[in-house]
């Protein structure tokens, strides 16, 4: 930023969306304020109180510093160190996906019984697992991925939600290291095909390959977690599979061809398929 440019948070504010509308970044300007925001520790909601005042030249170098990882496309979460999730922040770093809004879609459907077991695979960041035992008091939950630093720090953000003493974590491929029974079976698998990979966002380049691609056709996870998950669930246990826009008919097929009932496929606010869910028979073998 040029030093003769007025050093109000206002002044800045607009150089810096600027600077993320010629970059080509939808919504720059909310991208901006949450920045700016960050770097004054004030809640976004307060930015047009304070546009008129001075910007200190330590916050000024701090916004622009955060401006130049926008631009270069980094996701705002990972600028910031945390995502909001269900009403709740969560610590994101480079090690977990980003949680998506339309994952709340998930969140909404698994709310609608009670429960008081759920293991969620691939936990990630834990956004899914913590949210469900933070909407639910008396339920306990497990969570497994094949990443240690995703464990990290899903535990981190378990101690920060108050619901440590009801989460466990265990590193584990899939089914493998799961031990057990639940109500509840969650999973937000990586289901982006192999050539998709080229086509999507440049911010995905900063999140854990292994989250978004199974390096083949997008379905690889949910072949392994519908075969699995019926010994793994109790009598009437239900399934929740965040998918692709293009993946309903495939997954939904799946659980009903391992035996899985009610079925169904649920869209987000756009229309668009977004989870699939089902229900296991009473008449499971045990292990």
């Amino acid at each position: 930023m040029n030093d003769s440019t007025p050093r109000t948070v206002q002044s800045v504010l607009v150089w810096g969306t600027r600077c993320l509308s010629e970059a080509g970044i939808e919504g720059g300007a909310r991208d901006a304020r949450l920045l700016m925001a960050h770097a004054l520790d004030v809640d976004p909601s307060r930015i047009t109180l304070v546009a008129p005042d001075p910007l200190p030249d330590e916050k000024a170098k701090a916004f622009e510093a955060m401006i130049a990882r926008r631009v270069a496309r980094e996701p705002v979460s990972h600028i910031l160190g945390r995502r909001n999730f269900y009403g709740r922040d969560f610590v994101v770093t480079p090690d977990v996906l980003d949680p998506r809004p339309e994952t709340e879609i998930l969140i909404s459907e698994t709310l609608k019984r009670p429960f008081f077991s759920v293991l969620d695979m691939g936990v990630g960041s834990g956004a899914i697992l913590l949210t469900l035992l933070a909407e639910q008091p008396l339920a306990k939950g497990q969570g497994s991925d094949l990443s240690a630093q995703a464990l990290a720090v899903a535990r981190a953000n378990a101690d920060h939600l108050g619901v440590a003493k009801r989460a466990r974590f265990v590193q584990s491929d899939w089914f493998e290291a799961i031990e057990g029974r639940f109500d509840l079976i969650v999973s937000n698998p990586p289901y982006i095909a192999l050539s998709e990979m080229p086509a999507l966002s440049p911010e995905l380049a900063h999140e854990p390959r292994m989250a978004l691609t199974d390096e083949a056709d997008g379905l690889e996870a949910y072949r392994i977690i519908t075969a699995g998950a019926a010994a793994k669930l109790t009598p009437r246990g239900r399934i929740f599979l965040e998918i692709g826009p293009t993946q309903g008919e495939a997954v939904a097929g799946m659980l009903l061809t391992h035996g899985f009932k009610a079925v169904r496929v649920v869209s987000d606010l756009d229309g668009r398929d977004r989870v699939v869910c089902g229900v296991a028979t009473s008449s499971i073998s045990s292990d």
